[in-house]
């Protein structure tokens, strides 16, 4: 590495934090911007006390770069810790500093990464979920995700790099389309009042979908996960093949609103449930969904929108945003506002 924070060569822990799973990488920058991953591992958080004793499990086996990571995650920084109701534990980005002993760490917001990351893609690594409309409108790259939660982030191509804009967008409340989507709404209400977008957009969400439609149909539920509730649609269990196909009609309504929000000129769908449930997307309204949005209609018919297929996004993304900012920032480990923090 050459000067100040190496802005051209540098090696760093990339890593991408969810609910279920942690992805980390040894990554390698250059002077053409590429991103080399030189170790990747994927953790299953449930298996490990902490955040912290994950990173400590893989800089362990490697020998050096690992004094500077880049985190993505879902939620938000409040006086040093991140606040994401998804994650199994606690974490104190100081505490994670001192105890991994790095000089550099910053954490942004995982779909902020994914926006950042969608732009390393390869061609193979994403599916065309409108047939017949693959050519991006004018207008900022949307990127969305129904995981552990519903996540969303904005990219805004600029001259001097991407600007991203990392949104909450899981937390808007759900708005019932059909008189079926009202009773789901009514259901979901005993629980609380406000039933806000990913109670049903998400993997979790999903489940709640499925228990809703068997309580509203006087059917016992057979069935607790998501995964479960995906394999009875697939052996044509009725409600869980009503779930599914809901659940992706509200996903093509949820990415209208944000695609009509945010003058979107195309759409990534990011990971999280939706590679199990792409083959329901024919039997439901999906598209239908996607472009009824009144006068905006013929604008969202124009927005092609994919399917990322590449688990590694939000590495990629995680070190594409710290090389950028490492390039903007050659003498500083100031944050920028679209990321959570740093220690």
């Amino acid at each position: 590495m050459q000067g100040g924070l190496g802005v051209r060569h540098c090696r760093f822990v990339a890593a991408d934090v969810g609910g279920t799973h942690a992805r980390v990488a040894l990554v390698q920058t250059d002077d053409d911007r590429a991103i080399e991953v030189q170790a990747y591992h994927k953790y299953s958080c449930a298996e490990f006390p902490s955040l912290t004793a994950i990173l400590a499990d893989f800089v362990a086996g490697q020998r050096d770069g690992t004094d500077r990571m880049a985190i993505a995650s879902a939620g938000l920084m409040l006086d040093g810790r991140l606040v994401n109701s998804n994650l199994p534990w606690d974490v104190s980005l100081p505490e994670m500093r001192r105890e991994l002993g790095l000089r550099d760490l910053h954490v942004i917001n995982d779909f902020a990464a994914a926006a950042h990351g969608a732009g390393r893609l390869a061609v193979g690594d994403r599916r065309l979920l409108t047939p017949g409309v693959d050519k991006a409108a004018p207008g900022p790259m949307l990127v969305v995700g129904p995981g552990t939660g519903l996540g969303a982030a904005v990219c805004i191509p600029t001259v001097h790099g991407n600007v991203v804009l990392p949104t909450e967008a899981g937390w808007p409340a759900f708005a019932p389309v059909t008189p079926r989507e009202i009773e789901i709404l009514r259901w979901m209400q005993h629980r609380g009042r406000h039933v806000a977008v990913e109670h049903l957009v998400s993997g979790p969400g999903l489940a709640n979908l499925y228990h809703a439609i068997c309580a509203i149909d006087g059917v016992t539920p057979r069935f607790a996960s998501p995964a479960e509730v995906t394999r009875g649609a697939r052996n044509e269990d009725l409600q869980a093949l009503d779930a599914v196909v809901s659940f992706c009609n509200l996903l093509g309504s949820t990415i209208g609103d944000l695609a009509a929000i945010t003058c979107a000129g195309s759409v990534h769908v990011a990971g999280g449930v939706m590679p199990q449930l792409v083959e329901f997307l024919q039997y439901s309204d999906f598209r239908e969904r996607l472009v009824d949005k009144g006068a905006m209609r013929p604008v969202l018919e124009r927005v092609p929108v994919w399917l990322i297929e590449n688990e590694r996004l939000g590495v990629l993304g995680a070190a594409s945003w710290y090389q950028q900012h490492l390039e903007e920032h050659p003498q500083e480990t100031t944050a920028r506002r679209e990321w959570a923090g740093n220690a």
